[in-house]
Protein backbone atom coordinates (compact mmCIF):
# COMPACT_ATOMS: atom_id res chain seq x y z
CA UNK A 1 0.00 0.00 0.00
CA UNK A 2 1.32 3.25 -0.86
CA UNK A 3 0.31 6.78 0.17
CA UNK A 4 0.25 9.46 -2.43
CA UNK A 5 -2.12 12.62 -3.17
CA UNK A 6 -6.07 12.27 -4.30
CA UNK A 7 -6.31 13.94 -7.31
CA UNK A 8 -9.18 12.26 -9.01
CA UNK A 9 -12.49 10.94 -7.22
CA UNK A 10 -12.97 7.31 -7.79
CA UNK A 11 -11.43 3.54 -7.86
CA UNK A 12 -9.91 1.79 -10.45
CA UNK A 13 -8.30 -1.86 -10.75
CA UNK A 14 -6.97 -3.38 -13.33
CA UNK A 15 -3.25 -4.45 -14.67
CA UNK A 16 -0.66 -1.51 -15.10
CA UNK A 17 1.15 -0.13 -18.36
CA UNK A 18 4.48 1.55 -17.31
CA UNK A 19 5.13 4.66 -19.09
CA UNK A 20 8.37 5.72 -18.23
CA UNK A 21 9.20 9.50 -20.01
CA UNK A 22 13.07 9.35 -20.50
CA UNK A 23 15.27 13.02 -20.60
CA UNK A 24 16.23 13.62 -24.48
CA UNK A 25 19.59 13.64 -25.47
CA UNK A 26 20.56 16.79 -27.14
CA UNK A 27 23.95 16.78 -28.42
CA UNK A 28 25.76 19.40 -27.99
CA UNK A 29 28.57 20.75 -31.28
CA UNK A 30 29.58 24.43 -32.76
CA UNK A 31 27.63 25.90 -35.84
CA UNK A 32 30.12 26.90 -38.83
CA UNK A 33 29.65 30.90 -39.16
CA UNK A 34 28.62 30.48 -42.88
CA UNK A 35 25.63 28.34 -41.64
CA UNK A 36 24.52 30.09 -38.71
CA UNK A 37 21.64 32.06 -40.60
CA UNK A 38 19.88 29.04 -41.23
CA UNK A 39 20.14 27.08 -37.82
CA UNK A 40 18.06 30.07 -36.41
CA UNK A 41 15.87 29.42 -39.21
CA UNK A 42 15.50 25.84 -38.16
CA UNK A 43 14.88 27.27 -34.66
CA UNK A 44 12.03 29.36 -36.20
CA UNK A 45 10.41 26.59 -38.11
CA UNK A 46 11.03 24.31 -35.11
CA UNK A 47 8.74 26.66 -33.25
CA UNK A 48 6.17 27.12 -35.92
CA UNK A 49 5.60 22.97 -36.50
CA UNK A 50 5.72 22.58 -32.58
CA UNK A 51 2.39 25.75 -32.72
CA UNK A 52 0.59 23.87 -35.47
CA UNK A 53 1.32 20.53 -33.20
CA UNK A 54 -0.14 21.79 -30.06
CA UNK A 55 -2.93 23.81 -32.00
CA UNK A 56 -4.40 20.64 -33.01
CA UNK A 57 -3.94 18.87 -29.92
CA UNK A 58 -5.97 21.83 -28.28
CA UNK A 59 -8.89 21.70 -31.24
CA UNK A 60 -8.66 17.50 -30.67
CA UNK A 61 -9.76 18.27 -26.74
CA UNK A 62 -12.27 21.06 -27.10
CA UNK A 63 -13.99 18.59 -29.59
CA UNK A 64 -13.65 15.92 -26.98
CA UNK A 65 -13.67 17.56 -23.66
CA UNK A 66 -14.96 20.82 -24.27
CA UNK A 67 -13.51 24.33 -24.40
CA UNK A 68 -12.58 24.45 -20.50
CA UNK A 69 -10.02 21.69 -20.79
CA UNK A 70 -8.70 22.90 -24.63
CA UNK A 71 -7.49 26.26 -22.41
CA UNK A 72 -5.02 24.83 -20.10
CA UNK A 73 -2.86 24.34 -24.08
CA UNK A 74 -3.22 28.40 -24.40
CA UNK A 75 -0.51 28.39 -22.04
CA UNK A 76 1.61 26.10 -24.24
CA UNK A 77 1.08 28.27 -26.93
CA UNK A 78 1.94 31.77 -25.09
CA UNK A 79 4.96 29.97 -23.92
CA UNK A 80 5.80 29.61 -27.86
CA UNK A 81 5.02 33.05 -28.30
CA UNK A 82 7.43 34.35 -25.60
CA UNK A 83 9.47 36.72 -27.14
CA UNK A 84 11.85 36.87 -23.61
CA UNK A 85 11.87 33.06 -24.50
CA UNK A 86 13.19 33.49 -28.16
CA UNK A 87 15.33 36.36 -28.26
CA UNK A 88 17.53 34.61 -25.07
CA UNK A 89 17.83 31.37 -26.80
CA UNK A 90 18.99 33.33 -30.19
CA UNK A 91 21.23 35.93 -27.82
CA UNK A 92 22.55 32.56 -26.58
CA UNK A 93 23.51 30.85 -29.91
CA UNK A 94 24.60 34.36 -31.13
CA UNK A 95 27.12 34.61 -27.97
CA UNK A 96 28.45 30.66 -27.97
CA UNK A 97 28.04 29.52 -31.58
CA UNK A 98 26.59 25.96 -30.38
CA UNK A 99 23.78 24.58 -31.84
CA UNK A 100 20.08 25.85 -31.77
CA UNK A 101 19.12 22.87 -29.76
CA UNK A 102 21.79 23.27 -26.35
CA UNK A 103 20.76 27.18 -26.18
CA UNK A 104 17.14 26.57 -26.11
CA UNK A 105 17.38 23.73 -23.96
CA UNK A 106 19.84 25.73 -21.28
CA UNK A 107 17.58 28.63 -21.54
CA UNK A 108 14.16 26.56 -21.02
CA UNK A 109 15.86 24.76 -18.53
CA UNK A 110 16.28 27.90 -16.87
CA UNK A 111 12.62 28.96 -16.45
CA UNK A 112 11.55 25.45 -15.61
CA UNK A 113 14.18 25.76 -12.55
CA UNK A 114 12.71 29.54 -11.69
CA UNK A 115 8.97 28.00 -11.77
CA UNK A 116 10.29 24.91 -9.85
CA UNK A 117 11.79 26.44 -6.65
CA UNK A 118 8.33 28.67 -6.38
CA UNK A 119 6.44 27.98 -3.22
CA UNK A 120 2.79 28.63 -4.66
CA UNK A 121 1.39 25.17 -5.55
CA UNK A 122 -0.55 26.11 -8.90
CA UNK A 123 2.49 28.15 -10.49
CA UNK A 124 5.01 25.42 -9.65
CA UNK A 125 3.45 23.49 -11.83
CA UNK A 126 3.15 25.71 -14.07
CA UNK A 127 7.36 24.60 -14.98
CA UNK A 128 5.32 22.06 -16.32
CA UNK A 129 4.15 23.46 -19.20
CA UNK A 130 7.30 25.02 -20.46
CA UNK A 131 9.27 21.72 -19.89
CA UNK A 132 6.06 19.96 -21.78
CA UNK A 133 6.89 22.93 -24.93
CA UNK A 134 10.49 22.48 -24.57
CA UNK A 135 10.38 18.96 -25.00
CA UNK A 136 8.30 19.06 -28.11
CA UNK A 137 10.38 21.45 -29.38
CA UNK A 138 13.65 20.04 -29.21
CA UNK A 139 11.91 16.50 -30.31
CA UNK A 140 11.00 18.39 -33.74
CA UNK A 141 14.13 20.25 -33.86
CA UNK A 142 16.24 16.26 -33.28
CA UNK A 143 13.84 14.70 -35.24
CA UNK A 144 12.32 12.51 -32.96
CA UNK A 145 8.73 10.82 -32.64
CA UNK A 146 6.63 12.02 -29.68
CA UNK A 147 5.51 8.48 -27.79
CA UNK A 148 1.43 8.93 -27.12
CA UNK A 149 -0.58 7.52 -24.09
CA UNK A 150 -3.85 6.87 -27.22
CA UNK A 151 -1.98 4.45 -28.77
CA UNK A 152 -2.61 2.08 -25.53
CA UNK A 153 -4.86 -0.56 -26.96
CA UNK A 154 -6.11 -2.65 -23.52
CA UNK A 155 -7.51 -1.46 -20.65
CA UNK A 156 -4.69 -0.76 -17.83
CA UNK A 157 -3.79 1.63 -14.93
CA UNK A 158 -1.32 3.94 -16.25
CA UNK A 159 1.80 4.15 -14.01
CA UNK A 160 4.14 7.24 -14.95
CA UNK A 161 7.20 9.12 -13.41
CA UNK A 162 5.15 12.13 -15.17
CA UNK A 163 2.68 12.90 -16.70
CA UNK A 164 2.78 15.99 -19.06
CA UNK A 165 -0.63 17.47 -20.67
CA UNK A 166 0.43 16.59 -24.19
CA UNK A 167 0.23 13.27 -22.67
CA UNK A 168 -2.74 13.79 -20.56
CA UNK A 169 -4.98 15.03 -23.95
CA UNK A 170 -3.90 11.69 -25.52
CA UNK A 171 -5.77 9.62 -22.70
CA UNK A 172 -8.35 7.34 -23.82
CA UNK A 173 -11.54 6.93 -21.05
CA UNK A 174 -12.08 3.41 -22.52
CA UNK A 175 -7.70 1.82 -22.01
CA UNK A 176 -6.71 4.14 -19.38
CA UNK A 177 -8.70 3.43 -16.50
CA UNK A 178 -6.90 4.93 -13.63
CA UNK A 179 -3.80 6.92 -13.53
CA UNK A 180 -0.82 6.92 -11.01
CA UNK A 181 2.08 8.97 -11.23
CA UNK A 182 5.20 9.53 -9.08
CA UNK A 183 5.26 13.21 -9.06
CA UNK A 184 2.53 16.00 -9.85
CA UNK A 185 0.04 17.76 -7.20
CA UNK A 186 -3.61 18.24 -7.48
CA UNK A 187 -3.49 21.46 -9.71
CA UNK A 188 -1.25 19.27 -12.78
CA UNK A 189 -2.94 19.20 -15.98
CA UNK A 190 -2.82 15.63 -16.27
CA UNK A 191 -5.47 15.74 -12.79
CA UNK A 192 -7.19 17.99 -14.92
CA UNK A 193 -8.17 16.13 -17.81
CA UNK A 194 -7.81 13.17 -15.36
CA UNK A 195 -11.05 14.86 -13.74
CA UNK A 196 -12.51 15.53 -16.92
CA UNK A 197 -12.51 12.43 -17.98
CA UNK A 198 -13.74 11.23 -14.69
CA UNK A 199 -10.47 8.72 -14.26
CA UNK A 200 -9.26 7.82 -10.61
CA UNK A 201 -6.15 9.56 -10.47
CA UNK A 202 -3.45 9.34 -7.55
CA UNK A 203 -0.06 11.65 -7.64
CA UNK A 204 2.58 12.24 -6.17
CA UNK A 205 3.74 8.53 -4.88
CA UNK A 206 7.31 8.94 -5.01
CA UNK A 207 9.10 6.48 -7.42
CA UNK A 208 6.54 3.86 -6.97
CA UNK A 209 7.46 2.80 -11.15
CA UNK A 210 10.98 1.81 -9.69
CA UNK A 211 9.04 -0.57 -7.33
CA UNK A 212 7.05 -2.32 -10.00
CA UNK A 213 6.85 -4.15 -12.77
CA UNK A 214 4.50 -4.92 -15.88
CA UNK A 215 1.92 -7.83 -15.04
CA UNK A 216 1.46 -6.41 -11.91
CA UNK A 217 -1.81 -5.46 -10.71
CA UNK A 218 -3.04 -2.29 -8.72
CA UNK A 219 -6.52 -0.81 -7.00
CA UNK A 220 -5.94 2.74 -7.28
CA UNK A 221 -8.16 4.48 -4.97
CA UNK A 222 -8.98 8.45 -5.81
CA UNK A 223 -10.68 9.31 -2.85
CA UNK A 224 -8.07 8.89 0.11
CA UNK A 225 -4.69 8.76 -2.63
CA UNK A 226 -3.79 5.19 -1.67
CA UNK A 227 -2.75 2.44 -4.34
CA UNK A 228 -2.27 -1.46 -3.40
CA UNK A 229 -0.35 -3.21 -5.42
CA UNK A 230 -1.52 -6.99 -6.07
CA UNK A 231 -4.35 -6.71 -3.86
CA UNK A 232 -5.69 -9.74 -2.14
CA UNK A 233 -8.77 -11.03 -2.38
CA UNK A 234 -10.20 -9.37 0.45
CA UNK A 235 -8.69 -6.46 -0.02
CA UNK A 236 -10.75 -6.32 -3.46
CA UNK A 237 -13.85 -7.46 -1.75
CA UNK A 238 -13.78 -4.76 0.31
CA UNK A 239 -12.86 -1.89 -2.06
CA UNK A 240 -15.74 -3.27 -4.05
CA UNK A 241 -18.15 -2.61 -1.30
CA UNK A 242 -16.51 0.88 -0.67
CA UNK A 243 -16.98 1.95 -4.19
CA UNK A 244 -20.63 0.85 -3.96
CA UNK A 245 -21.05 3.64 -0.82
CA UNK A 246 -18.90 6.16 -2.73
CA UNK A 247 -21.04 6.01 -5.72
CA UNK A 248 -24.19 6.29 -3.09
CA UNK A 249 -22.48 9.15 -1.44
CA UNK A 250 -21.63 10.97 -4.91
CA UNK A 251 -25.13 10.70 -5.65
CA UNK A 252 -26.49 12.43 -2.07
CA UNK A 253 -23.64 15.32 -3.03
CA UNK A 254 -25.56 15.69 -6.67
CA UNK A 255 -28.86 16.20 -4.86
CA UNK A 256 -27.95 17.95 -2.28
CA UNK A 257 -25.82 20.44 -4.17
CA UNK A 258 -28.69 22.05 -5.74
CA UNK A 259 -30.89 22.91 -2.32
CA UNK A 260 -30.26 26.00 -0.25
CA UNK A 261 -26.98 25.82 2.07
CA UNK A 262 -28.96 25.49 5.96
CA UNK A 263 -28.15 23.91 8.69
CA UNK A 264 -30.95 21.75 10.40
CA UNK A 265 -31.29 24.21 12.89
CA UNK A 266 -32.51 26.56 9.99
CA UNK A 267 -28.96 28.83 9.74
CA UNK A 268 -27.93 29.86 6.24
CA UNK A 269 -24.01 29.54 5.44
CA UNK A 270 -22.92 31.45 1.82
CA UNK A 271 -20.52 29.02 0.34
CA UNK A 272 -18.61 30.61 -1.90
CA UNK A 273 -15.97 29.92 -4.62
CA UNK A 274 -12.14 30.69 -5.20
CA UNK A 275 -10.93 31.29 -8.97
CA UNK A 276 -8.30 32.88 -10.82
CA UNK A 277 -9.22 33.14 -14.05
CA UNK A 278 -12.48 34.50 -16.04
CA UNK A 279 -13.17 30.99 -17.55
CA UNK A 280 -13.23 29.01 -13.82
CA UNK A 281 -16.93 31.16 -13.52
CA UNK A 282 -18.92 28.15 -15.63
CA UNK A 283 -17.41 25.55 -12.87
CA UNK A 284 -18.31 27.92 -10.04
CA UNK A 285 -21.80 28.20 -10.85
CA UNK A 286 -22.01 24.66 -11.46
CA UNK A 287 -21.10 23.82 -8.28
CA UNK A 288 -24.30 26.40 -7.08
CA UNK A 289 -21.41 28.91 -5.43
CA UNK A 290 -22.80 31.97 -3.97
CA UNK A 291 -20.71 34.44 -5.23
CA UNK A 292 -16.78 34.14 -5.52
CA UNK A 293 -15.17 34.83 -2.31
CA UNK A 294 -11.35 34.97 -3.66
CA UNK A 295 -10.69 36.15 -7.16
CA UNK A 296 -6.84 35.74 -7.13
CA UNK A 297 -5.81 39.15 -9.70
CA UNK A 298 -2.33 38.02 -10.06
CA UNK A 299 -3.27 35.63 -12.68
CA UNK A 300 -3.67 38.31 -15.03
CA UNK A 301 -0.21 39.51 -14.04
CA UNK A 302 1.60 35.97 -14.31
CA UNK A 303 -0.53 34.78 -17.82
CA UNK A 304 1.38 37.64 -19.63
CA UNK A 305 4.49 38.67 -20.87
CA UNK A 306 3.44 42.46 -20.15
CA UNK A 307 2.16 44.61 -17.33
CA UNK A 308 -1.71 44.27 -18.09
CA UNK A 309 -3.13 47.62 -18.73
CA UNK A 310 -6.38 48.79 -16.97
CA UNK A 311 -8.38 47.92 -19.87
CA UNK A 312 -7.22 44.64 -19.83
CA UNK A 313 -7.82 44.37 -16.18
CA UNK A 314 -11.55 45.90 -16.18
CA UNK A 315 -12.74 43.44 -18.90
CA UNK A 316 -11.65 40.47 -16.51
CA UNK A 317 -13.23 42.18 -13.48
CA UNK A 318 -16.56 43.42 -15.23
CA UNK A 319 -17.20 39.89 -16.94
CA UNK A 320 -16.92 37.64 -13.17
CA UNK A 321 -18.90 40.59 -11.40
CA UNK A 322 -21.75 40.73 -14.80
CA UNK A 323 -21.89 36.61 -14.53
CA UNK A 324 -22.61 36.33 -10.80
CA UNK A 325 -24.65 39.75 -10.10
CA UNK A 326 -26.15 40.54 -7.84
CA UNK A 327 -24.43 37.76 -6.14
CA UNK A 328 -21.12 39.29 -4.54
CA UNK A 329 -17.74 38.91 -6.27
CA UNK A 330 -14.62 39.88 -3.71
CA UNK A 331 -11.50 41.12 -5.91
CA UNK A 332 -7.85 40.47 -3.97
CA UNK A 333 -5.43 43.22 -5.24
CA UNK A 334 -2.31 42.14 -6.40
CA UNK A 335 -0.69 39.56 -4.19
CA UNK A 336 2.53 38.72 -6.60
CA UNK A 337 6.24 38.69 -5.21
CA UNK A 338 10.33 37.50 -4.57
CA UNK A 339 8.75 33.97 -5.58
CA UNK A 340 6.48 34.45 -8.14
CA UNK A 341 8.56 35.39 -11.79
CA UNK A 342 7.11 37.61 -14.19
CA UNK A 343 9.33 39.00 -17.09
CA UNK A 344 7.10 42.13 -16.83
CA UNK A 345 7.83 42.34 -13.35
CA UNK A 346 11.74 42.01 -13.75
CA UNK A 347 12.44 45.59 -12.73
CA UNK A 348 10.48 45.95 -10.06
CA UNK A 349 11.13 42.87 -8.20
CA UNK A 350 14.08 40.74 -7.32
CA UNK A 351 15.48 37.54 -5.88
CA UNK A 352 14.99 37.42 -2.27
CA UNK A 353 16.50 34.82 0.32
CA UNK A 354 13.22 34.53 1.69
CA UNK A 355 10.19 35.82 -0.73
CA UNK A 356 7.73 34.69 1.66
CA UNK A 357 8.52 37.38 3.88
CA UNK A 358 9.79 39.78 1.38
CA UNK A 359 8.55 42.35 -1.28
CA UNK A 360 5.23 40.68 -2.33
CA UNK A 361 1.38 41.51 -2.26
CA UNK A 362 0.60 44.94 -0.86
CA UNK A 363 4.09 45.79 -0.16
CA UNK A 364 5.04 45.40 -3.66
CA UNK A 365 1.72 47.73 -4.84
CA UNK A 366 2.24 50.54 -2.11
CA UNK A 367 5.78 51.10 -3.45
CA UNK A 368 4.64 51.33 -6.95
CA UNK A 369 1.28 53.41 -6.76
CA UNK A 370 0.62 54.05 -10.50
CA UNK A 371 0.74 49.96 -11.49
CA UNK A 372 -1.63 49.74 -7.77
CA UNK A 373 -4.08 52.96 -9.10
CA UNK A 374 -4.41 51.05 -12.47
CA UNK A 375 -5.77 47.92 -10.78
CA UNK A 376 -8.14 50.15 -8.16
CA UNK A 377 -9.53 51.74 -11.31
CA UNK A 378 -10.19 48.74 -13.23
CA UNK A 379 -11.69 47.10 -10.01
CA UNK A 380 -14.28 50.49 -9.32
CA UNK A 381 -15.15 50.64 -12.67
CA UNK A 382 -16.11 46.85 -12.93
CA UNK A 383 -18.33 47.69 -9.56
CA UNK A 384 -21.34 49.07 -11.51
CA UNK A 385 -21.70 45.70 -13.22
CA UNK A 386 -22.29 43.69 -10.12
CA UNK A 387 -22.16 43.89 -6.16
CA UNK A 388 -17.92 44.28 -6.02
CA UNK A 389 -15.83 43.83 -2.68
CA UNK A 390 -12.39 44.25 -2.89
CA UNK A 391 -10.03 43.09 -0.18
CA UNK A 392 -5.98 43.94 0.04
CA UNK A 393 -3.61 40.60 0.82
CA UNK A 394 -0.72 40.40 3.48
CA UNK A 395 -2.03 43.54 5.14
CA UNK A 396 0.25 43.32 8.80
CA UNK A 397 -1.08 46.71 10.27
CA UNK A 398 -2.71 49.60 10.30
CA UNK A 399 -0.25 51.98 8.26
CA UNK A 400 -0.11 49.75 5.69
CA UNK A 401 -3.72 49.58 5.41
CA UNK A 402 -4.48 53.44 5.61
CA UNK A 403 -1.32 54.09 2.84
CA UNK A 404 -3.64 51.52 0.45
CA UNK A 405 -7.00 53.56 1.04
CA UNK A 406 -5.07 56.59 0.62
CA UNK A 407 -4.22 55.47 -2.74
CA UNK A 408 -7.80 53.99 -3.54
CA UNK A 409 -9.22 57.79 -2.80
CA UNK A 410 -7.01 59.05 -5.37
CA UNK A 411 -7.60 56.46 -7.91
CA UNK A 412 -11.90 57.36 -7.43
CA UNK A 413 -10.54 60.93 -7.81
CA UNK A 414 -9.31 60.37 -11.25
CA UNK A 415 -11.80 58.18 -12.45
CA UNK A 416 -14.57 61.04 -11.13
CA UNK A 417 -12.66 63.41 -13.04
CA UNK A 418 -12.74 60.89 -16.07
CA UNK A 419 -16.14 60.94 -15.88
CA UNK A 420 -15.99 56.96 -14.96
CA UNK A 421 -18.51 55.72 -13.36
CA UNK A 422 -18.28 53.32 -9.97
CA UNK A 423 -19.91 52.05 -6.88
CA UNK A 424 -19.15 54.71 -4.53
CA UNK A 425 -19.85 52.06 -2.07
CA UNK A 426 -18.05 49.30 -2.58
CA UNK A 427 -16.48 47.48 0.39
CA UNK A 428 -13.21 47.47 1.25
CA UNK A 429 -11.99 44.74 3.55
CA UNK A 430 -8.37 43.44 4.35
CA UNK A 431 -6.76 39.76 4.69
CA UNK A 432 -6.00 38.22 7.71
CA UNK A 433 -3.05 36.29 7.19
CA UNK A 434 -0.42 37.58 9.04
CA UNK A 435 0.06 37.30 13.00
CA UNK A 436 0.25 41.22 13.32
CA UNK A 437 -3.28 41.53 11.52
CA UNK A 438 -4.59 38.67 13.52
CA UNK A 439 -3.67 40.77 16.77
CA UNK A 440 -4.61 43.89 15.88
CA UNK A 441 -8.02 43.07 13.76
CA UNK A 442 -9.71 45.78 16.88
CA UNK A 443 -7.61 48.71 15.06
CA UNK A 444 -8.43 47.09 11.32
CA UNK A 445 -11.61 46.73 11.73
CA UNK A 446 -11.99 50.63 11.78
CA UNK A 447 -10.82 50.93 8.15
CA UNK A 448 -12.50 48.04 7.07
CA UNK A 449 -15.89 47.13 5.89
CA UNK A 450 -14.84 43.00 6.34
CA UNK A 451 -11.91 40.76 7.05
CA UNK A 452 -11.18 37.57 4.85
CA UNK A 453 -9.02 35.17 6.87
CA UNK A 454 -6.19 33.38 4.66
CA UNK A 455 -5.84 30.35 7.12
CA UNK A 456 -2.96 28.69 4.76
CA UNK A 457 -0.52 31.28 5.07
CA UNK A 458 -1.90 32.29 8.82
CA UNK A 459 -1.43 28.84 9.51
CA UNK A 460 2.01 28.90 8.44
CA UNK A 461 3.08 31.94 9.87
CA UNK A 462 1.82 31.40 13.26
CA UNK A 463 3.43 27.86 13.49
CA UNK A 464 6.62 29.27 11.53
CA UNK A 465 5.92 25.85 8.83
CA UNK A 466 6.84 26.31 5.50
CA UNK A 467 3.66 24.55 4.16
CA UNK A 468 5.79 23.12 0.95
CA UNK A 469 8.51 21.84 3.15
CA UNK A 470 7.87 18.12 3.17
CA UNK A 471 10.01 17.59 6.55
CA UNK A 472 7.27 19.72 8.03
CA UNK A 473 4.31 18.65 6.84
CA UNK A 474 3.54 16.86 9.96
CA UNK A 475 3.46 19.92 11.77
CA UNK A 476 1.55 22.00 9.76
CA UNK A 477 -1.76 21.71 11.89
CA UNK A 478 -5.59 23.65 11.20
CA UNK A 479 -6.41 22.35 14.69
CA UNK A 480 -3.35 23.54 16.83
CA UNK A 481 -4.50 25.86 19.61
CA UNK A 482 -3.11 28.86 18.57
CA UNK A 483 -4.82 28.77 14.69
CA UNK A 484 -8.51 28.06 16.60
CA UNK A 485 -7.57 30.80 19.32
CA UNK A 486 -6.79 33.08 16.54
CA UNK A 487 -9.37 32.55 14.40
CA UNK A 488 -11.81 33.29 17.38
CA UNK A 489 -10.10 36.41 18.51
CA UNK A 490 -10.23 37.51 15.15
CA UNK A 491 -14.33 37.00 14.42
CA UNK A 492 -15.23 38.11 18.17
CA UNK A 493 -13.13 41.47 17.36
CA UNK A 494 -15.54 42.15 13.98
CA UNK A 495 -18.27 41.16 15.42
CA UNK A 496 -18.37 43.63 18.09
CA UNK A 497 -17.65 46.54 15.14
CA UNK A 498 -20.16 44.50 13.38
CA UNK A 499 -17.66 43.43 10.42
CA UNK A 500 -18.69 39.91 8.63
CA UNK A 501 -15.68 37.20 8.35
CA UNK A 502 -14.97 34.92 5.87
CA UNK A 503 -12.14 31.91 5.80
CA UNK A 504 -11.14 31.42 1.97
CA UNK A 505 -7.98 29.66 3.09
CA UNK A 506 -7.91 25.13 2.64
CA UNK A 507 -10.08 25.18 5.67
CA UNK A 508 -13.10 26.46 4.48
CA UNK A 509 -13.25 23.06 2.28
CA UNK A 510 -12.42 20.75 3.94
CA UNK A 511 -16.03 19.57 5.83
CA UNK A 512 -13.85 18.15 8.92
CA UNK A 513 -12.65 21.71 9.77
CA UNK A 514 -15.90 23.43 8.26
CA UNK A 515 -18.23 22.91 11.41
CA UNK A 516 -15.30 24.28 13.41
CA UNK A 517 -15.00 27.61 11.38
CA UNK A 518 -18.71 28.17 11.72
CA UNK A 519 -19.07 27.46 15.65
CA UNK A 520 -16.01 29.89 16.09
CA UNK A 521 -18.58 32.32 14.24
CA UNK A 522 -17.07 32.37 10.66
CA UNK A 523 -19.76 33.93 8.43
CA UNK A 524 -19.16 33.00 5.09
CA UNK A 525 -16.64 30.68 3.87
CA UNK A 526 -14.87 30.35 0.27
CA UNK A 527 -13.54 27.28 -1.19
CA UNK A 528 -12.29 25.73 -4.86
CA UNK A 529 -15.51 25.32 -7.01
CA UNK A 530 -14.97 21.11 -6.60
CA UNK A 531 -15.09 21.44 -2.59
CA UNK A 532 -18.88 22.80 -2.70
CA UNK A 533 -21.35 20.06 -2.84
CA UNK A 534 -19.29 17.87 0.08
CA UNK A 535 -19.22 21.13 2.69
CA UNK A 536 -22.90 22.25 1.91
CA UNK A 537 -24.21 18.56 2.11
CA UNK A 538 -22.29 18.71 5.37
CA UNK A 539 -23.80 22.00 6.00
CA UNK A 540 -27.25 20.43 5.63
CA UNK A 541 -26.58 17.25 7.82
CA UNK A 542 -25.69 19.39 11.12
CA UNK A 543 -27.00 21.98 13.50
CA UNK A 544 -25.20 25.17 13.57
CA UNK A 545 -25.61 24.68 17.61
CA UNK A 546 -23.91 21.48 17.58
CA UNK A 547 -21.12 23.36 15.80
CA UNK A 548 -20.81 25.74 18.28
CA UNK A 549 -20.85 23.33 21.35
CA UNK A 550 -17.45 21.37 18.95
CA UNK A 551 -15.63 24.58 18.81
CA UNK A 552 -16.53 25.40 22.19
CA UNK A 553 -15.06 21.78 23.36
CA UNK A 554 -12.44 22.77 20.80
CA UNK A 555 -10.54 25.96 22.37
CA UNK A 556 -10.18 23.80 26.41
CA UNK A 557 -8.10 21.32 24.23
CA UNK A 558 -4.68 21.03 24.02
CA UNK A 559 -3.49 18.61 21.94
CA UNK A 560 -4.42 19.01 18.11
CA UNK A 561 -4.90 15.87 17.11
CA UNK A 562 -7.65 15.44 19.81
CA UNK A 563 -8.99 18.50 18.68
CA UNK A 564 -9.02 16.92 15.06
CA UNK A 565 -10.45 13.42 16.06
CA UNK A 566 -13.07 15.44 17.86
CA UNK A 567 -13.81 17.43 14.52
CA UNK A 568 -13.38 14.44 12.48
CA UNK A 569 -16.05 12.09 14.96
CA UNK A 570 -18.53 15.00 14.79
CA UNK A 571 -18.09 14.49 10.88
CA UNK A 572 -18.75 11.09 10.78
CA UNK A 573 -21.31 10.64 13.22
CA UNK A 574 -23.64 13.17 10.79
CA UNK A 575 -22.72 11.90 7.30
CA UNK A 576 -23.58 8.02 7.46
CA UNK A 577 -22.58 7.14 4.04
CA UNK A 578 -18.50 8.16 3.31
Amino acid sequence: MVQGISASNGIAYGEIFLYLRTELKVPAYPVDSDKRGGEVARFEQGLVVTRQQITKIKNEVEQNLGPDEARIFDAHLMVLEDQALISETIREFETTGLNIETCFDKVAQRYIKAFDEINDEYLRERAGDIRDVAQRVLQNLLGEAAHQLGELAEKRVVVANDITPSDAAGINRSTAIGIVTDSGSKTSHAVIVARSLKIPAVVGVRDLTTRIAGGDRVIVDGYEGVVIVNPTEQTLFRYGRIQTEKKTFESHLLAASRLPSETLDGVHVPLQANIEKVDEVAQARECQAEGVGLFRTEYLFLNSSHLPREEEQFAAYKAVAEAFAPQPVVIRTLDLGGDKPMESLSGLIHQEANPFLGFRAIRLCLEHPEMFKEQLRAILRASVFGKVRMMYPMISGVEELTRANTILAEAREELRQRGERFDEQMEIGSMIEIPSAAATTDILAAHSQFFSIGTNDLIQYLLAIDRGNDHLAHLYEPTHPAVLRTIKRVVDDAHQRRRPVAVCGEMAGDPVYMPLLLGLGVDELSMSPPSLPAVKYFVRAMKMSDARQLAAEALTLTDPKEIYARAEEFYKARVKVE
